[in-house]
């Protein structure tokens, strides 16, 4: 066996699973918010875990998963499919956001404009929205 593989695996102190769903505000804003997170705390402090590779029992995502201090969750709207996941695969969030409740945003979908003039991606998304989810993620984080 090879050195480093014999070594315990040394990973981010948290990790933040999100809603990436890209069919409305709601999921990219989740996206862009836990971004900015990881940019301001640092990748020491957290990161953002790949989600699609829970219920594939990907070795290395769930060893990470289950090395981390807090497992934040971020969901976009009440459907919480984010949460599903991350409990089918056996694991439960230190604290689940979503930010239809917890921010009251309002969910928009992404196609309400097709077959007319549909605008660019981020006319969508408001940026108030992105810092206040970010302010909530950085709180769970950060409390006791």
């Amino acid at each position: 066996m090879e050195e480093e593989k014999s070594q315990e695996m040394v990973s981010h102190k948290n990790v933040i699973f999100s809603c990436y769903g890209g069919f409305s505000n709601t999921g990219i804003t989740s996206a862009l918010a836990c971004l900015e997170v990881v940019k301001e705390l640092g990748l020491e402090k957290v990161c953002v875990g790949c989600l699609s590779a829970l219920p594939l029992g990907i070795e290395g995502v769930i060893k990470k998963t289950k090395l981390a201090k807090k497992v934040i969750l971020v969901d976009g709207y009440n459907a919480q499919c984010a949460k599903k996941i991350l409990e089918n695969a056996g694991f439960k969030p230190t604290k689940s956001i979503v930010l239809e409740r917890d921010i009251g945003m309002k969910k928009k979908a992404l196609n309400e404009d097709m077959g007319r003039d549909p605008k660019g991606i981020m006319e969508y998304i408001s940026e108030e929205d992105i810092k206040r989810a970010k302010e909530l993620i950085i709180k769970s984080l950060l409390e006791e």
